[in-house]
């Protein structure tokens, strides 16, 4: 799988249901400040001569010679897909006809002729199944009413499906950021990272320990900023975090445990939605996090699971629905996150192996440290 943040992939449901104009309207949105590379995808099961769309076709797949081919768009004037994404601002469009397998072969050869680090707006439901982009985003329309094979093989993988009417697109574009070259969707929550301090398996505040130069605490706040529109430090130090610029939270009762402090930040939270993580999970699975938002819409947890039911409520999405749940427990003596449960209703999702990591020893911080060294 080829990652690349700086690609925002548009896959759709169906023929003509607005993929394009999504594109452009994007382009329009950030080409003004950004130079924004445009791609078209076509992906051809066989070289049979046939149409995926069916009928005769425009003769672009049953023309290709060899396994795939790339073309440079200079025409802003016609009304095909790659002539609109140019007259809405791209600074370059390329349109790569390629066959399936070869998928990952003609994106590679794309790469090399762009640049691996190139902001760019794909169009392509294939593609992501070699490929992971900053974003991925799908188009249905309301009167469509079966998903074509492409769309369903990744629809999985979406990180918001957007429906298209009469009247444009269900969904607000100013939630979509670029920051850094990497593109990332804001929800309308708030990231809570519990830093309570020492640890008695490594003896020291893990929140403090550093990865390249930099605390985890900070590489978590990086990798969150973008996606949530608030983030807040659960901690009774203040000062210790004040150099992360971002509200710190102190405990109502100090000395109550994770639970207490999860109370105090709900509390203070702006959002209904709210993602609770612990300080010492140095790699946030975006997509998992939204998946577990998305969750949320019908609990008021979404606690991961992982192995013999081991529960990860500090991996967890709370609602503010919860508080007075949380807020009793606390009242009857209670400390274990795991005692609200019973008054809430929860959504357990099954964790993939290897899909959390916690530095719980200094032998996992050292091999995770060297790891990403390896990979940065």
């Amino acid at each position: 799988m080829i990652k690349l943040d700086g690609m925002l992939m548009i896959g759709s449901a169906g023929a003509n249901v607005g993929k394009t104009t999504l594109a452009c309207a994007l382009i329009k949105k950030f080409g003004k400040t950004t130079d924004i590379t445009g791609i078209k995808v076509t992906t051809i099961k066989t070289k049979d001569g046939q149409c995926p769309r069916g009928g005769q076709g425009c003769g672009g797949c049953s023309s290709l010679d060899g396994d795939f081919h790339i073309t440079e768009e200079t025409d802003s004037d016609s009304e095909k897909d790659t002539a609109r994404l140019l007259a809405a601002g791209a600074k370059r469009v390329f349109w790569l006809r390629v066959i399936k397998k070869r998928l990952e072969v003609g994106l590679t050869t794309l790469l090399d002729m762009i640049g691996p680090d190139t902001v760019s707006i794909c169009e392509s439901n294939s593609l992501r199944q070699v490929a992971e982009p900053g974003l991925f985003l799908m188009v249905e329309s309301r009167s469509l009413k079966t998903w074509k094979s492409s769309a369903r093989n990744v629809k999985e993988y979406a990180d918001r499906i957007i429906v298209a009417g009469t009247s444009g697109f269900d969904f607000d574009l100013d939630r979509i950021k670029l920051t850094d070259r990497k593109w990332t969707l804001q929800e309308k929550a708030t990231a809570i990272i519990m830093a309570g301090g020492g640890s008695r398996r490594m003896g020291i505040d893990k929140s403090m320990l550093l990865i390249k130069d930099k605390p985890i605490i900070k590489h978590i706040c990086d990798q969150l900023s973008g996606t949530f529109s608030q983030i807040l430090i659960s901690t009774d130090d203040v000062e210790k975090y004040a150099f992360l610029g971002l509200d710190c939270i102190p405990d109502k009762i100090p000395g109550q445990g994770p639970l207490m402090g999860i109370a105090s930040a709900l509390e203070a939270s702006a959002n209904e939605l709210n993602f609770v993580v612990a300080c010492d999970i140095p790699h946030i699975d975006l997509r998992l996090v939204r998946k577990m938002l998305a969750e949320a819409q019908a609990a008021d947890m979404v606690i991961p699971t992982s192995g013999n039911k081991k529960y990860e409520p500090l991996f967890a999405v709370y609602c503010k629905s919860s508080l007075e749940a949380i807020n009793e427990a606390l009242s009857s003596g209670a400390r274990k996150i795991i005692d609200a449960f019973a008054e809430c209703r929860v959504k357990y999702i099954k964790l993939k192996t290897k899909q959390l990591t916690n530095l719980n020893t200094m032998e996992e911080y050292e091999e995770f440290r060297q790891k990403y060294d390896a990979q940065v």
